[in-house]
């Protein structure tokens, strides 16, 4: 049968053979529903091609206004792994497609649903100790490499004193070619002549758009990025955005790498000696680990879930935030990350959770709104990722179901962990004036905000403490509230 590919889904592992024929859809309605970033239109269009084209006479590659009307113009049965949304899901059985099982995750959903039932707390340290058991990862054994289970503590070191970037080459350059000129100047035509828009800065590709491009940033990574990537993978530094990182979650996110090659291929390093266990568990854990368990939880949790708002967030994002307009934000750490944002469609994980999402935390916006914002403007975003990495993780909108409290933290953490606030009109140790941090003030906000819902939560319990000793609380809140663009 025919296999439906969707542009998440490009590598070999989702097709049965190298005979299958296939069908591949590029919907004009995806980029009209929705204002996505540049750079991510064209990284999902460029890769959709780039498979037509590799596939040759066994693909039938249709460019629709919508997914049905190619489908159904098709006029033979399809079949499809299971799509990683809900809608795209609920299309698929509505066109009569076969829906297979998933591919391009680690854990099936059976095993998945047999370690979560009748657990009170679903965390992903426990679930992540029993897939490294499951697929037999990082074991020696029964036990784990090395004798234990969790590195983190070797893995949050600062960046190093007086550094402006990391010592690691940078990845293997991108090369465009006529594929990513044609779909450049298709994106041009739409927003000139259809009125579809766009977020963020056009710019040369920067994300593997085929499987050979993919796998060449794995090697690279593996060889030369992954021995220092474990100590600084939560350090950040204004003049190195990809620090050790291996950026290779939007080509798996495409699907042109499955997870299993990237964890594998970590493993070596360590069993042959060219990579330190740390790094490697470190990588190991953002693939087996977090990026599993959010898949499973998009799936798990009830579809209401993504509108969770027990913190009753209820400022809609502002406009500067929303349109990327980092030109007029005067704190250098967000002013930074989000201009990363509106140039690359990228940041690193820390960034995001810290700096973008510690700031909306802070400011009490909607949480929909957030998730639905990371998942338009970065390029490895899609709802699976973004719903319990945002509702959950990042806002803490669902009062605990999947982490144990809330990331927030004022300015000393960003100054420990980053150069940001050298040469920054705010001072991370000031709460209150003309200098006073936004995060720092901004996080004593927060707690005076919900300082009630946090009470029986045992992780907050020092943090309260420390709101109870400030004398001057009540002009930090006033402070915050009435604070425009940082």
């Amino acid at each position: 049968m025919r296999r439906w590919l969707f542009a998440d889904q490009l590598g070999p592992h989702f097709l049965d053979g190298p005979r299958q024929p296939v069908l591949l859809v590029e919907s004009k309605a995806v980029f009209r529903r929705r204002r996505f970033h540049r750079q991510k239109a064209h990284l999902v269009l460029s890769a959709l091609r780039h498979r037509a084209a590799e596939l040759g006479d066994r693909a039938v590659f249709v460019r629709a206004e919508t997914y049905g009307e190619a489908v159904r113009g098709l006029g033979e049965p399809v079949s499809v792994c299971h799509p990683t949304s809900r809608r795209a899901r609920d299309l698929a059985h509505r066109l009569a497609a076969e829906v297979l099982p998933p591919r391009g995750f680690v854990t099936a959903p059976a095993d998945f649903t047999a370690w979560a039932g009748g657990r009170r707390g679903l965390r992903l340290e426990d679930f992540y100790r029993d897939a490294r058991r499951r697929h037999d990862v990082l074991m020696d054994g029964a036990e784990p490499a090395g004798g234990t289970w969790n590195l983190d503590h070797d893995n949050r070191q600062p960046p190093p004193r007086g550094a402006d970037k990391l010592a690691v080459p940078p990845p293997p350059a991108i090369r465009e070619d006529d594929v990513d000129a044609q779909v450049r100047e298709d994106l041009d035509r739409w927003a000139r002549d259809d009125g579809i828009e766009f977020v963020g800065r056009d710019g040369p590709r920067l994300f593997p758009a085929t499987r050979r491009e993919a796998l060449a940033r794995l090697r690279h990574f593996v060889r030369h990025r992954l021995p220092v990537f474990g100590p600084y993978e939560d350090a950040m530094l204004a003049g190195d955005p990809f620090m050790a990182h291996s950026m290779l979650s939007a080509p798996i996110n495409l699907g042109l790498l499955d997870p299993l090659e990237a964890v594998h291929a970590a493993e070596d390093a360590y069993r042959s000696g060219a990579a330190p266990l740390a790094s490697v568990e470190g990588f190991v854990r953002q693939l087996i680990g977090w990026r599993d368990f959010v898949w499973h939880l998009y799936w798990y949790f009830e579809p209401e879930y993504r509108g969770e708002n027990r913190l009753g967030a209820r400022s809609s994002l502002p406009d500067w935030f929303a349109n990327l307009d980092a030109d007029h934000v005067d704190a250098r750490c967000l002013a930074d990350v989000l201009a990363g944002v509106r140039d690359r469609g990228w940041v690193h994980h820390i960034p995001r959770l810290m700096v973008l999402g510690n700031y909306a935390l802070q400011r009490g916006w909607r949480p929909d709104e957030l998730s639905d914002w990371f998942h338009r403007c970065f390029v490895d975003g899609y709802e699976w990722v973004m719903t319990a990495n945002v509702i959950g993780m990042s806002q803490f909108a669902d009062a605990g179901r999947m982490s144990t409290k809330p990331y927030a933290a004022g300015g000393a953490y960003i100054n420990r962990m980053s150069d940001y606030c050298g040469g920054c009109r705010y001072d991370p140790k000031v709460r209150l004036g003309d200098h006073a941090c936004p995060y720092t003030a901004g996080y004593w906000a927060f707690l005076s905000r919900n300082a009630a819902a946090f009470e029986g939560n045992h992780r907050m319990r020092q943090p309260l403490r420390g709101l109870d000793r400030l004398g001057d609380v009540d002009a930090v809140v006033e402070q915050e509230a009435a604070r425009g663009t940082p």
